[in-house]
């Protein structure tokens, strides 16, 4: 009974002294003006540290996806939460594994770590809107929705600047200028350009940033890059398709493809393609889903999926 009353109220404490001791705070990464996303988006990186002024260590979940393990509440002046981003959605949507690790932050010291909040928040009207973060010790999948709150940040969204909606044909040397294509439209110009080998034509209508950052790890990386930086990254990346080093699924040659189904409203769209491949002496069969975005009524492709659906 007195070993009973004992761990009670050691974890009495443990949890008085987490709840006033650890500090979950936020600040910007980038000190400077930002815009309403444009056609590559432009991120608003936040700094994220948890601070241990407590005694003992403190011990929490870090996923290595870490829309599991934090979330942004985004809000306007008028206290209207902002819809959750795309890239939110489809990851916290499929069912898959989550890996993390376990972090120890010792007594007095602290662990930081930088997120984008574009991809938590739908952030594509100019404004004023308030920030605040909220970190889930035991992950967002695990049930146990405890969080610690952040301060608040106030963010300051100006109208978008203007992207070169263009490249240049190779062969030819005229501007390949983006049209106002449809969602199916803008994916059969992709994969009609793949099938010739014509890659200036390929890249045309990819968000290559969006493609990059579409993967945790590189996301990480695009963070710490500087502007230079990520333009190396970017012309890597590319090169990368190319050469089908980075994302192969997309960069195969189709022998045929046929779009099944095309749905958008204002600003999102989704494409489901059948697509058909040689492989040897048989023909395998796949359906991808290309997801997009508008900007300036230009669909551009940010992000797909893979699923086969055996041979022929």
């Amino acid at each position: 009974m007195k070993k009973s009353v004992f761990f009670l109220a050691v974890f009495a404490l443990c949890a008085r002294v987490f709840a006033g001791e650890v500090e979950v705070s936020i600040r910007f990464y980038d000190k400077k003006v930002y815009h309403v996303s444009g056609a590559l988006g432009e991120p608003v990186y936040v700094e994220v540290r948890i601070t241990n002024s407590s005694p003992v260590t403190y011990r929490f979940k870090l996923a290595d996806d870490r829309i599991f393990s934090v979330d942004f509440d985004v809000r306007s002046l008028s206290n209207q939460s902002l819809p959750p981003a795309d890239y939110l959605q489809r990851r916290r949507s499929e069912s898959r594994n989550v890996f993390f690790r376990e972090i120890a932050v010792e007594p007095q010291e602290s662990f930081a770590f930088v997120e984008d909040i574009r991809n938590y928040a739908d952030m594509r009207e100019a404004g004023s809107f308030i920030v605040q973060a909220r970190i889930f010790p035991e992950l967002l999948r695990t049930g146990n929705l405890a969080a610690l709150e952040s301060n608040r940040l106030n963010l300051n969204l100006r109208p978008a600047l203007d992207d070169p909606p263009f490249e240049f044909d190779v062969e030819t040397n005229a501007v390949l200028a983006r049209e106002k294509l449809p969602p199916d439209g803008v994916v059969s110009y992709m994969l009609s350009a793949r099938q010739k080998t014509q890659w200036e034509k390929f890249f045309l209508y990819l968000d290559l940033e969006a493609m990059i950052r579409r993967d945790p790890v590189r996301n990480r990386s695009w963070q710490n890059e500087s502007e230079e930086g990520r333009f190396r990254m970017t012309a890597r990346y590319r090169d990368d398709l190319s050469a089908r080093i980075a994302d192969g699924d997309i960069s195969l040659i189709p022998n045929d493809f046929r779009v099944e189904n095309t749905s958008y409203n204002g600003e999102q769209g989704t494409v489901v393609v059948t697509e058909w491949f040689q492989e040897g002496r048989v023909t395998e069969r796949r359906r991808y889903t290309y997801y997009l975005r508008r900007h300036d009524d230009i669909w551009l492709i940010q992000d797909y999926t893979v699923e086969k659906l055996g041979t022929e």
